[in-house]
C-alpha cells in the first residue's frame, strides 16, 4: 500500500518532469530546424548526428556559464523568477489524461487556469526586479496581454465544462468517442489556438519579448541559468497547450499513439506561425482579445448552456 501510494506517485512524477525536459530539447531542435528551412537554410547540423545532440550542448553552455545580476537589482525576486517559471510550467502537467491515474484529479481544468493565472506573476516579477526601464515595459506589455486572453480561455474552457458537465480532462475522452469537439465547434478551436499562442508569449503576439527598442524585452538582463529556466518554461507551456488542444478539440485517446502524433503536429503549428507571421501592432491585439475572442467565446457558451436545459427537458 506504501509502495502505491507514495513511491509509484514520486518515481511517475520524476519520470514525467524528464520526459517533459526531453521534449523540450527536441521542441527547440524542431523550431530551429523548420524555422532553417522555412528561410532557406539548413538549421543546427553541425554538433552530432545531423544536429541532435544542439539543444544539450546549448543547455551545457547556458547552465556552466557565470551567473551575473544587475547591480541595482532586487536580488531574490530576480533570482527565484526564473525557477517558479519553470516549477509552474512544470507542475500544470499533473492534469495529463493518464489512464493509469498518476496525479489526475477531478478538478483539472481549475488546476490549469489557477497555475496559468500564476504565471502572469512571474512575468511581472522578473520584469520589475531587474530595475531596468526596458525590461518593466517588456513585463507591463506581456501581463497586460496575458491577462486579457485568459479571460477568453477560461470562457472557451467553461464551454465545454457545461457541455461535459465536470471538470477532468479525461472527460473529454468519453464525449468525444464518435465527434470530436474540432468539427463541433471549430471557430472556438481557432480562438483557443490563437489565445494559447498569447499566452505563451509566442509570435505573432510576442510584446513581452519584442519591444521597438531591439532588446528582449522582461527577460533582458538575465543571462546563462536564469534565461535557460524562462526558456525552458516557455517551451514546456507551449507542450503542455499542445496537448491540452489535443485532448479539448483532437478527441483525448490518450491510450494511442496518435494522441502524441497530434501532439507533435499542433507543436509543429506553434513554430509554423512563428515563420510565418509578423508581429501584431498592439492594439489589435487588444482588440482582438476584447472585440472578437471574447464575444465568440460568450456566444458559444450561452449556446452551450441553451443546449444542455434543452436535452435534460428531453430527458424528462
Amino acid at each position: 500500500m506504501f509502495l502505491y501510494e507514495f513511491i509509484l506517485p514520486m518515481v511517475g512524477g520524476l519520470i514525467l518532469v524528464i520526459c517533459v525536459l526531453v521534449g523540450v530539447a527536441f521542441l527547440t531542435l524542431l523550431e530551429r530546424k523548420v524555422l532553417g528551412y522555412i528561410q532557406i537554410r539548413k538549421g543546427p547540423n553541425k554538433v552530432g548526428f545531423v544536429g541532435i545532440p544542439q539543444p544539450f550542448s546549448d543547455a551545457i553552455k547556458l547552465f556552466t556559464k557565470e551567473q551575473t545580476y544587475p547591480s541595482l537589482s532586487n536580488y531574490l525576486p530576480y533570482y527565484f523568477s526564473p525557477i517558479v517559471t519553470l516549477f509552474l510550467a512544470l507542475l500544470v502537467w499533473m492534469v495529463t489524461p493518464y489512464l493509469s491515474g498518476l496525479y489526475m484529479f477531478s478538478l483539472g481544468l481549475l488546476f490549469f487556469l489557477c497555475c496559468t493565472s500564476l504565471g502572469v506573476y512571474t512575468v511581472m516579477i522578473a520584469g520589475w526586479s531587474s530595475n531596468s526601464n526596458y525590461a518593466l515595459l517588456g513585463g507591463l506589455r506581456g501581463v497586460a496581454q496575458t491577462i486579457s486572453y485568459e479571460v477568453s480561455l477560461a470562457l472557451i474552457l467553461l464551454s465545454f465544462v457545461f457541455l461535459i458537465q465536470g471538470y477532468c480532462v479525461m472527460d473529454f475522452f468519453k464525449f468525444q468517442e464518435y465527434l470530436w469537439f474540432l468539427v463541433l465547434a471549430f471557430p472556438l478551436a481557432l480562438s483557443w489556438f490563437a489565445s494559447c499562442l498569447a499566452e505563451t508569449n509566442r509570435t505573432p503576439f510576442d510584446f513581452a519579448e519584442g519591444e521597438s527598442e531591439l532588446v528582449s524585452g522582461f527577460n533582458v538582463e538575465y543571462s546563462s541559468g536564469g534565461f535557460a529556466l524562462i526558456f525552458l518554461g516557455e517551451y514546456a507551456s507551449i507542450l503542455f497547450m499542445s496537448m491540452l488542444f489535443s485532448a479539448v478539440f483532437l478527441g483525448c485517446d490518450v491510450y494511442t499513439w496518435t494522441f502524441f502524433l497530434k501532439l507533435a503536429l499542433i507543436a509543429f503549428a506553434f513554430v509554423w506561425v512563428r515563420g510565418t507571421l509578423p508581429r501584431f501592432r498592439y492594439d489589435k491585439l487588444m482588440y482582438l482579445a476584447w472585440k472578437s475572442f471574447l464575444p465568440l467565446a460568450l456566444n458559444y457558451l450561452f449556446v452551450f448552456i441553451n443546449l444542455k436545459i434543452f436535452f435534460m427537458f428531453l430527458l424528462i
